[in-house]
């Protein structure tokens, strides 16, 4: 087990790169590989999830070459030029992977079983799988949850379908399933969710799919690889752009974030809570609008989150719980209940990590509420859940005292580098795999 220990800091005075986005990173990777010809991905993280849905794709056939650091090539093998894993899928921590992959393997010709390590298998995968079998695919499950059998599949056909909640994963299971459909997949959103998948079709697909109210998917839908350029991981991002906002004196320039605006809502509320953020130099990866970011030490002060900004910051609501515990005043958070289905209930984790700090925090069913104030030094457990302890450990650089995080080993599936890069800039943050030692 690793553990962490996050001193207070001083300014961050600092240039950075943050890795390449890992939403984004999965789904190259899925659409070169059912695509015809070669593609190639620059600035892939190269964190243990997108590795994950590499190391799946081999297995079922597909040619990967890693040139150098950062970039992979996929040899697309087209539609239906995949083949029968010989082993089970194993998605280690990936919950992107596992959903998105039941909705590209739903429509093969050859049985899959997907799994994952004791976390993923835990994760609820219904709401998954009724809409693919509503399309006609013939999933076995433990319970709604993995490992997951997928059987070959003759032929599905496209369905409409509305979303009860918004969710980007489930959107793309459906929409890559639809591409193997007979007919046309139309589906609805109640509020719009991450649209990395439409923006990456549109990269790979000879036409736009895409309708005025409905997102609409042919099968019949040809794809063609491509080069595709990654932009840095704006959830990544969000921990150093927190930890700018509220040391003193901080002025940090984080390089080439993407800001999608279905994933820039964390701008939105940390501006909204009074934080001094700039863009400059804003360019196109892929379909993908990036720019620097230019963060200054501000004065936050709370505020009640907007629904409306929810789904474009589910990833950032636990770094936000940290803003909103070093803000002045209350922050409330509603609508967030898809938070307790993450890789932890990041709602409980959150508010018990916080509670132990000195701060002021308590629980709703969809969200919490947060009395900012003083962050104290203590110990607190992540759960086994990258974000919780990278928030925690940025939570350390404004504490009283040090803050020890137990359970910190999967911050490698988003962000292996997080470490080395906070203390480039002005964090301090050591590791172990013994508390005795931190």
């Amino acid at each position: 087990m690793t553990y962490l220990v996050s001193k207070p800091s001083s300014a961050l005075i600092s240039e950075a790169t943050i890795p390449g986005d890992k939403s984004i990173s999965h789904r190259a990777i899925m659409f070169g590989a059912i695509a015809e010809g070669q593609t190639r991905i620059e600035g892939i993280l190269e964190g243990e999830d997108v590795l994950a849905t590499l190391n799946a794709f081999e297995l079922m056939g597909v040619g990967v070459d890693r040139p150098c650091p950062g970039v992979v090539t996929v040899e697309g093998v087209g539609k239906y030029g995949l083949s029968e894993p010989v082993r089970p899928l194993d998605l280690g921590n990936s919950g992107t992977s596992m959903r998105l992959l039941t909705g590209l393997l739903a429509g093969q010709r050859f049985d899959t079983v997907l799994t994952g390590d004791e976390s993923l298998k835990s994760r609820p995968m219904g709401r998954v799988i009724e809409p693919l079998s509503e399309m006609g695919a013939d999933i076995e499950s433990q319970d709604n949850c993995a490992p997951l059998l997928i059987k070959g599949c003759s032929e599905l056909q496209g369905i409409q379908y509305v979303l009860p909640v918004a969710s980007a994963q489930v959107k793309s299971a459906v929409m890559l399933a639809g591409l193997y459909a007979s007919g046309e997949t139309s589906i609805v959103e109640p509020v719009a969710s991450r649209d990395h998948t439409e923006r990456m079709l549109r990269a790979f697909s000879q036409k736009r799919s895409e309708g005025s109210k409905a997102l609409r998917i042919s099968g019949d839908e040809k794809l063609v690889g491509q080069i595709v350029r990654v932009p840095s991981d704006i959830s990544s991002a969000a921990f150093f752009i927190v930890g700018a906002c509220l040391l003193p004196g901080s002025e940090l320039v984080l390089k080439r974030i993407g800001i999608n605006p279905t994933r820039d809502a964390v701008l939105r509320i940390l501006t909204q809570m009074g934080a001094k953020i700039s863009r400059s130099d804003i360019q196109d990866f892929t379909n993908e609008p990036v720019c620097d970011l230019v963060v200054h030490s501000s004065e936050l002060y709370g505020i009640d989150i907007s629904i409306q900004d929810v789904a474009g910051a589910i990833d950032e609501f636990p770094i936000i719980a940290v803003a909103a515990a070093a803000a002045t005043g209350i922050t409330r958070i509603r609508g967030a209940a898809e938070l307790r289905v993450k890789e932890s209930d990041r709602i409980t984790a959150m508010v018990n990590g916080l509670c132990a700090l000195g701060i002021e925090a308590s629980e709703t069913p969809d969200g919490m509420d947060i009395t900012g104030g003083q962050i104290k030094g203590g110990q607190v457990d992540s759960y086994g859940d990258h974000r919780i302890a990278m928030a925690f450990a940025v939570a350390g650089g404004i504490a009283s005292a040090e803050i020890k995080i137990c359970d910190a080993d999967n911050i490698a599936t988003s962000f292996p580098d997080f470490v080395e890069i906070a203390n480039q800039i002005g964090l301090n943050i050591s590791e172990s795999d013994s508390m005795e030692n931190v």
